[in-house]
């Protein structure tokens, strides 16, 4: 399916006076990106999220909420690649730099925007088989329908399997999403030193 991006639309739970666009990382303009990194900082209070379009230069999926003219919320999906123990290797939503500046925070502008994101995942946006995110605040997350990964979590790199004990990695579950076993083993590909 086609989902409509550079648009803006009222979200269907929202603030008051929040829209919701949607764009691909080549499609934003220098102020968008600006706006987005200032955001990111902002929120996580994090200066590297000022290398954040070094990171995605391109093919990433922005949702953005907007209050007036001004970007108030934001996330963002790229492609990875996870692999649940015994299973193939799934075509992953791998959500990343969640931010809401810090006036606005607690509001509902974070959630507003992940509600939107994960509708367009589950309407087909990149044909993925599963979300993924990791994150240090999982209630956040578990009200908007993301489970804890329980089992053990790893990185799959040249020289075999680089576990990463401790780190809290969420899935949301696709209607594409066979079903999983939350206890088991996950893998995800080192991304060259990162891997969740």
């Amino acid at each position: 399916m086609n989902h409509k991006t550079d648009q803006r639309r009222p979200p269907r739970h929202a603030p008051p006076l929040l829209t919701i666009t949607s764009a691909r990382t080549e499609n934003l303009d220098p102020l968008s990106r600006a706006s987005i990194i200032r955001v990111c900082v902002a929120a996580h209070q994090e200066e590297s999220f000022k290398h954040l379009f070094t990171y995605i230069p391109s093919g990433g999926y922005h949702f953005l909420a907007y209050q007036e003219q001004e970007i108030v919320s934001h996330a963002v999906v790229t492609t990875r690649w996870l692999q649940p123990e015994g299973m193939p290797i799934f075509r992953t939503a791998y959500v990343d730099a969640v931010a809401t500046i810090p006036v606005l925070q607690g509001k509902g502008y974070g959630s507003t925007v992940m509600l939107e994101l994960a509708h367009a995942l589950s309407i087909g946006v990149g044909n993925y088989q599963i979300a993924c995110l990791e994150t240090d605040k999982p209630g956040f997350y578990t009200r908007l329908g993301w489970q804890s990964w329980r089992g053990p979590l790893a990185g799959r790199g040249e020289n075999g399997l680089i576990p990463t004990p401790g780190v809290g990695v969420m899935i949301f579950r696709l209607p594409q999403t066979p079903r999983l076993n939350l206890d088991s083993g996950l893998t995800i590909e080192d991304q060259g030193g990162r891997i969740w």
